[in-house]
């Protein structure tokens, strides 16, 4: 299976605010625009289109899909974003909506010194995130068996993240160092989905010129 990450466009929020559950609609215009999201991905045409239930994840896969219809009307009639809730962002509990620099520094080395299982915002730790988003990996088709060819996948950062380090047997840490920019795609050839390190990356990142 051709499986694409793609993360959402471009959020109205202003620059330094903590956001996870937070929704959050798009800025305007579309940044970058659902064509240039597109063009990235050569011709890697989606059976199925599944999106997080934020708001900027949904808003991002209807632009999707209004592209590929203005583009090729008799493939796309039949294309619809299902929603998936497994893969919305973490929780960040009581830091949801602040800048950055009104977290006591103490909470924020707390964080950083347990990747996996602190929570000192009071919402979920990426270890929780992680096994709802493994779970959601866990219930694709596996191999031949599927009769699916290509996913598109509209969803965040973390959740982009975790997909990788749980597909291609790294740890979290690792990936939490991959640059990711809005809008940008990222393209897994999956054999068996339920399992760790069963994949091959054809590349991260990829933004339109």
């Amino acid at each position: 299976m051709e499986l694409v990450l793609i993360r959402h466009a471009r959020p109205e929020v202003a620059p330094n605010v903590c956001y996870g559950m937070l929704d959050l609609a798009l800025a305007m215009p579309v940044s970058p625009a659902p064509a240039r999201i597109v063009s990235t991905l050569h011709g890697l045409w989606p059976d199925r289109i599944i999106t997080s239930p934020a708001a900027r994840a949904r808003e991002t896969a209807a632009q999707l899909v209004r592209w590929l219809d203005s583009i090729e009307p008799d493939k796309a009639g039949s294309l619809a974003c299902e929603v998936q809730p497994r893969l919305r962002e973490l929780d960040f509990g009581e830091w949801e909506g602040r800048h950055w620099d009104t977290i006591p520094r103490p909470d924020l080395d707390d964080w950083a010194a347990n990747l996996m299982g602190a929570r000192p915002h009071g919402g979920e730790s990426a270890a929780q995130v992680m096994a709802r988003v493994v779970e959601w990996a866990d219930s694709l088709p596996a191999g031949e068996d599927g009769q699916e060819r290509c996913l598109w996948v509209v969803t965040h950062a973390g959740p982009m993240r975790m997909l990788a380090a749980h597909w291609l047997g790294l740890t979290l840490a690792q990936t939490m160092q991959w640059e990711l920019a809005f809008g940008a795609t990222c393209h897994f050839r999956l054999g068996d989905p339920r399992g760790a390190g069963t994949a091959r990356l054809g590349w991260w990142n990829r933004l339109a010129d």
